[in-house]
Formats: structure tokens, sequence, C-alpha cells
């Protein structure tokens, strides 16, 4: 593997940290420095498959940011009496993963309520409902998440007869793994005045049995007669859910999030970091469908300057997802052809919406996982890219490049692919999906269309830019998942492939995860590589990733995660 060592670099005294320089010193000394590593800087060139990236041995910070790296003698030559030197043992250093797409408080709330993920049968779903039935108080709502019919043996949907038998007079509600879909019980639909006669939502389906009764099952904005009236958490229960993601994150070596959390998760976040509890650094998605004075005032609310958290782009749904079978698909289902998913908006509405926030200076991102819902998306982009240009308003960044976004972009044609290139959208993708969908996705897609599922090699060959992330909690938080599936495309246990040629490099994956992630969020000066005037957001681990056999990725191990020059996990 070729690797790149690179020599000292430091930045001039008085540098921007505000780090002071001694009387007749002539340069600034370092707060902390981490030394006998193996650092892994950078990727050389994400765009080629030549291997390798630049390695150094020692790291200085001073404040929240990267002094200098280089060898150690050249490093040592900045510690002061009062720098702290930690020798990482030879152990492997890269820049901290940013996860592109999670949903902290949701991954927090379902560690609170019914755990689903996982089950394997009906019957242990139902098990692990009656067992929350039988501690909560009598009549309170019982909520949950994470069921995946996939997985059982009859891979059916559960109803609300199903739930009922377990119920013991109480009102559920139990979203699905993705999020789409979820089946409430008949207590909560009536709550919900969900009745024979009711008629299904725009962008929405209430599933019904033979006679026309609702069975429990709600897709996309049909679940917004139940979740409405769920009552909300408590602000002790919202802020304790929060930490435990933030611990999750900083356990698997995530320092940044792209999020999609409700405002009052939001304003949670602002409360931890003016305790000095804030573990990650949070860029928090606001959605697309508020007004445009509603989005600026949610903004001027906390300074974009603040690093740590502030408001990012706007998240909108251009469909639902292909293991509920509510993405929009340009022809049917294979396996279900009366169904061609279910499109959330009406194009003229959707672009002039597109077009006014992006005239607002605001930066999008489109859930689309279907080709048709990509196809929506790449069309409202490129309207309201034309009239950004026309009017002259400069992206986030004060550029022309507004780094509009996909989020998932499952299912896409070459055509498509193509087109991400010409107007520059990047491709937000979570690989660790694959892990999960490749048990069904071709039954859903067949094959001519699964050839370009999931393609991240693709993208990469006509230049696309990928960012990675996990859609945690829809997917376990661990990059590690998601690394051995970009490269692999294959089966946790090794008996099935996906459509191989889609697989990418460690690098590239890597970069995805880092470089790749950072530029989707306009901060590619700031996070992604480990280089002086950079974040000081690293970590540790126990081995060289770069290296490793595919299988072993599974088996790598945090050892300590930095956020800002401050370890905020370690291993025992």
């Amino acid at each position: 593997m070729m690797m790149k060592h690179i020599a000292l670099v430091v930045l001039a005294a008085g540098w921007a940290s505000g780090q002071s320089t001694s009387p007749g010193s002539q340069k600034p000394k370092a707060d902390q420095i981490f030394f006998h590593a193996n650092i892994y800087t950078e990727v050389v060139d994400p765009s080629l498959s030549l291997g390798g990236g630049k390695r150094a041995e020692a790291l200085a910070v001073s404040g929240e940011k990267i002094m200098a790296v280089g060898t150690r003698e050249e490093v040592m030559k900045l510690k002061g009496p009062d720098t702290k030197v930690v020798d990482l043992g030879g152990r492997f250093v890269m820049p901290g993963f940013n996860d592109a797409h999670v949903h902290l408080a949701s991954a927090g709330m379902e560690k609170m309520n019914v755990d689903l993920v996982g089950a394997k049968t009906l019957d242990e779903f139902r098990e692990r409902l009656l067992a929350r039935v039988e501690t909560a108080e009598p009549g309170s709502w019982v909520v949950g998440e994470g069921w995946d019919e996939t997985l059982w043996p009859v891979k059916t949907v559960p109803t609300r007869w199903d739930l009922d038998e377990v119920s013991g007079g109480h009102p559920i509600y139990l979203d699905r793994v993705d999020g789409h879909i979820g089946v409430a019980n008949t207590k909560a639909l009536q709550l919900a005045s969900i009745t024979v006669a009711s008629h299904d939502p725009e962008g929405g389906k209430i599933d019904r049995d033979e006679a026309g009764t609702p069975n429990g099952i709600l897709r996309e904005t049909a679940k917004t007669a139940v979740t409405s009236i769920i009552p909300k958490p408590t602000p002790e229960k919202r802020r304790q859910a929060i930490e435990l993601a933030l611990a999750d994150l900083a356990s698997h070596g995530v320092t940044s999030a792209q999020d999609f959390s409700s405002w009052e998760n939001f304003q949670t976040y602002g409360a931890l970091e003016k305790d000095g509890k804030l573990t990650a650094r949070i860029s928090e998605w606001l959605s697309f469908d508020d007004s445009v004075d509603e989005l600026n005032k949610k903004r001027a609310s906390h300074p974009v300057s603040d690093n740590m958290l502030h408001t990012g782009m706007l998240k909108g749904f251009m469909d639902g997802s292909l293991g509920s079978k509510t993405a929009a698909l340009i022809e049917p289902y294979n396996d279900d052809p009366q169904n061609s998913g279910l499109p959330q908006y009406e194009a003229e509405k959707l672009n002039a919406m597109t077009r006014e926030r992006v005239l607002a200076g605001y930066q999008i991102g489109f859930h689309a996982i279907g080709d048709k819902g990509v196809q929506i998306a790449l069309d409202a982009f490129a309207e309201a890219e034309k009239a950004a240009k026309e009017a002259k308003v400069k992206a986030v960044d004060g550029g022309a490049d507004y780094r509009l976004r996909v989020e998932h972009a499952q299912v896409t044609t070459p055509q498509q692919v193509m087109r991400f290139k010409e107007l520059k959208v990047i491709a937000s993708m979570q690989p660790g999906h694959l892990l999960t969908d490749m048990n069904w996705a071709e039954s859903r897609l067949g094959p001519k269309r699964a050839e370009y599922s999931y393609a991240w090699q693709e993208f990469l060959r006509r230049g696309v830019t990928l960012a990675f992330g996990t859609d945690y909690p829809v997917e376990p938080v661990s990059p590690f998942l998601g690394l051995y599936s970009a490269i692999t495309r294959m089966s946790l246990d090794g008996r099935k492939t996906y459509h191989p040629t889609q697989k990418i490099t460690i690098e590239q994956a890597i970069a995805a995860y880092t470089a790749g992630a950072a530029f989707a969020e306009f901060a590619e000066t700031q996070k992604g590589k480990l280089a002086p005037g950079m974040l000081a957001d690293f970590i540790v681990l126990d081995q060289d990733i770069t290296a490793a056999q595919a299988t072993k990725l599974l088996q790598t191990k945090v050892l300590r995660t930095v956020v800002g020059g401050k370890t905020v996990y370690e291993a025992n």
C-alpha cells in the first residue's frame, strides 16, 4: 500500500487559536502532543483507486485546533512546561467520522422505548412488547420502533390485532425500522379517529382488510394522525435520550453528526453545549416544509459560526423506503406490480418551494430512495439552481456551488448519475443499508434496476461527491459496518454478494465518511483531515483499517475519541 509521510507543518506564532507566545520564544507551545502513532492524516485522492494516504507520527494540539503534524522529533519541539504528552503506543489515528445522516433524538428514544430491532419472529416482537406493557403506567401510551418483518419466517407486517392481544388496555404505536410505516393497535386508532370511513391523506395510505377496515398499518403521512396525539417526552426524558445517543456516537468514533430531529431536540443540544456536555459537533437540519419566515427565525436563533452546534440544510421527503414499498419508482415494484410507491409532492408545488428556499440562501437535501423520487428531486434542483444563478444568489459559503444533496439515492439510472455530476448534486448515502436490504432489494427491483442500486462506484466514476452516513437508528451507528459494506457488498455471514461491481476501495470509503461528509456540510476547511488549523477531531483505533482484512473491520475497537482536543471517550 502506498503511504506518503509528511514533514512537520506548523502554523506561525500568534495563529488563530489564540495560543500565547512567551517572551523570547520563537514558536507557541502546544497544549497537547499525541505521539508514537500511525496517523492517517488524509486520503491522497479519493477519486482514484491508488490506495494509501498521508501519514505522520505525532500531532500537536492548541486549543481546539491542530497546531502541527509530523515526526515525533519535530512535533516535540513544540512541547512546553505545561504541555500534556500522550503516548498512543503505535496505534492507528485518523480523522473522526462525520456521519452525514442521523436522527439522534430518535436513536436515544429508541433506547428508552420498546426496542424491536432484530426481533426474528412475530412472537418475539410481541414478547418484547408485552414486557413493556406489563411495567407501563395504566392507560399510558406504549411506543417503540425497529421491527422489520423481512427478518421473520412469514414476511407479513403485523396488524392491530397482533398488538391487541398483548395491549393490556394501552394505546400502542410501533414504527418500522425505516420509520416510513408504523402499526397502531385498536385503541390508538380509536383515539386518532381512524375508522372505516377515513380517507387516505395526500402522500400516505391506511392499509385495510378485505372488508375495508383499517388493519393498523399506516404508511408515510397516514402515520401523523396517531403520532400527533402521542404525548411528547418531558424535557428530562428528551435530554436523557440524547445523552444516550451522544455516548453511542463517541464510542464508535463519530465526532460530527448531520442530524434531523425536532426543534425541541435542537434546543436540548443547546442546553448540553452550554453545560459543556455536547460531545459531538451537530449540524441540525430544518424542515423543508417550514415557511421561509419560520426558517429564518430558527436560523437566526443560534450563531451559524458556532462550529459545535448550528442549523444546516433543509430536509424534505420525496418518497418513502424500499422496505415498506413506499419508495417512488418509475416502473412498478417487481414483486408488487400494482404499486409504484408514494411520491410526496406534486412537481409544480415542489419546484416553487425549492426555488424559493434556494433563493433565500438555504442548502437543501431531499430524501429520495426510488428512481422516481430521485428524478423529482433532480428536476427541482435544476430549476432552483438556474433561478439562483440568474439572480446571482450565492451559496452558503459565498460561492456558486449550492451543494444540493440527495439523501439515500438508492435506486438510480445511469442518466440520473450523470445529472448528479452536471448539477453538482451530492450523493449522501448510507452503505450499511445494503447489509439489510440485499436480502430483498432485487426482488423489489428486478435484476436490471438492481444493477444500478446502491451505486457507490458509479457515482465516484462519474465524479460525483459521496458523503457517507448511517441513518442511525435505522442502521447501527458503527461506521465500520458501513466501511465493510462499501468495500465488499457482502452479507455479514459471507454467503451473499450484491452486484460487486459497485464496491469501492477502503480509501474511497474513508474519504466519503470524512472529507466527503465535511464537504457536504460546507465544513471542508475545518474537518475531514488532520492538518494545521483544522479542528482537532480525531480517533484512535486498535488496528490500521486501511490494511485490515474486510471481515476484521467489523471487529475494530475505538480506543479514544477526541473532539476539539478534548477526549470525549476512552475505552476501558
